[in-house]
């Protein structure tokens, strides 16, 4: 009898309005079935929009780790962060080191983590919930 493999698939976006200026991040994360088990949004401050995407993938990453996945497949947006860990492009920015280095920290936790780039029509649903962290100024979870 094999085991049935448990798949997360990751959802996130980060926003910074005026790019630094107010931001926020939208994570979703759904179950092997493709229904959604958590949406996590929330509210950063003054930041730039690569520092929203990475405080995205942080929180998305951390919020899987209870869910014993054996994959995840990360989606995001932001091709520089997926360059980056993807060992494609090098982080440069000195505000950036510290997220990259705790997303691959959590990631090698994790296991079997893909991260992917996706064009922003397909995610929206993350960028909603980052927005209206924004909007609302607050952290918020729903599961």
């Amino acid at each position: 009898m094999t085991r049935r493999s448990k798949v997360l698939t990751i959802y996130t976006d980060g926003v910074a309005r005026g790019n630094p200026g107010e931001g926020g991040y939208g994570v979703i994360i759904k179950g092997s079935d493709g229904n959604i088990v958590e949406e996590i949004g929330g509210y950063i401050g003054e930041t730039t929009n690569n520092f929203a995407e990475y405080s995205a993938l942080v929180t998305g990453l951390k919020a899987s780790m209870k869910y014993r996945a054996d994959k995840i497949e990360v989606y995001s947006d932001s091709e520089l962060m997926v360059r980056q860990l993807n060992g494609v492009y090098k982080v440069k920015s000195e505000s950036l080191i510290p997220m990259y280095k705790e997303a691959k920290s959590i990631m090698s936790l994790l296991g079997d983590v893909k991260i992917t780039h996706i064009p922003r029509e397909k995610n929206k649903e993350a960028d909603i919930l980052a927005n209206k962290a924004v909007d609302k100024k607050m952290r918020t979870e729903v599961r």
